[in-house]
């Protein structure tokens, strides 16, 4: 397997790569993740099952889109493909430290950026791709409160359901989403879609992002989930505010775009997250029938 990864990278990079050094590191819960090095120049390398080679596909096309935007740091991706037994993708390895207040203010300030800089008139993506390993589906869409209900609460219900997991009908679920949503209509922003503390770091100059879920959405869906599992430092959103201050109405729509990620730990960890996406739900929808 690492010769056949060896040669690829040698193609990729119009380099003669042997690896001489080779070790595992954290690479979340997904994949399995090395950095090698052939003395001279080193790479991060994700593995998985040959079937994985679609969401490594997808990953790259996100990378690719998020790096030409010259907004933020994003490992620049190298080469994709499969072996015999596994699949794999080669990214630049950016060695990681801490980060100060300054540093968080700086990204938030590049993240507002990234947002403001889509000219997109739908919502969606030109391929459907993941979060996680679920299937994220990206059909294109003019109405946000349509694409958002169906493509992503909708969606992560019905794989619910198709588990034995039942939240309620989906219909009247995605139609509380819909009337929640209901005339926000935002610009469609070029989106990380998959923001939390896990897939970011900082390097010594600036942060960087990786493992995105990309697709053109509300901008506020990023936002939303940087307070999902652990809020980020203050000064990350004073530094996003500061170049494009966050729409009245986030902090209602905030739970609403957390939800979609709760579901899908639902269909990707199981019931360690069932109570509280089902008291999530449970909050929108008394929301929605308050007079």
């Amino acid at each position: 397997m690492w010769p056949a990864i060896a040669s690829q990278i040698g193609e990729a990079m119009h380099i003669d790569f042997n690896i001489t050094e080779r070790s595992q590191i954290s690479g979340g819960e997904i994949n399995q993740a090395f950095r090698i090095s052939d003395g001279q120049h080193t790479f991060f390398v994700k593995l998985n099952d040959r079937a994985g080679v679609d969401m490594f596909r997808a990953e790259w096309t996100a990378l690719e889109h998020l790096l030409n935007t010259q907004t933020l740091k994003v490992p620049r991706p190298v080469c994709c493909g499969t072996t015999v037994s596994s699949s794999f993708l080669v990214l630049e390895y950016i060695p990681l430290g801490h980060a100060g207040d300054q540093d968080w203010h700086m990204l938030g300030r590049q993240l507002a950026h990234l947002h403001m800089g889509s000219a997109q008139p739908m919502y969606g993506w030109d391929e459907d791709n993941f979060i996680g390993t679920t299937v994220q589906p990206n059909i294109w869409h003019k109405k946000w409160a349509t694409f958002f209900a169906e493509q992503r609460i909708g969606w992560q219900l019905q794989l619910l359901n198709e588990k034995g997991i039942h939240f309620g009908d989906i219909e009247e679920i995605t139609g509380a989403i819909k009337n929640r949503l209901a005339g926000h209509q935002p610009r469609a922003s070029l989106l990380h879609g998959d923001l939390w503390r896990g897939n970011l770091g900082f390097d010594d100059q600036q942060g960087v992002l990786f493992d995105p879920a990309s697709y053109f959405g509300d901008r506020e869906t990023d936002i939303a989930m940087t307070e999902l599992f652990g809020q980020f430092p203050s000064s990350f959103y004073q530094g996003y505010d500061a170049v494009w201050p966050r729409d009245e109405g986030y902090r209602e729509r905030r739970d609403i775009y957390n939800l979609y990620h709760l579901l899908n730990h639902v269909n990707l960890f199981g019931e360690a997250y069932i109570k509280q996406a089902k008291t999530s739900l449970f909050n929108i929808i008394a929301c929605q029938e308050k007079p």
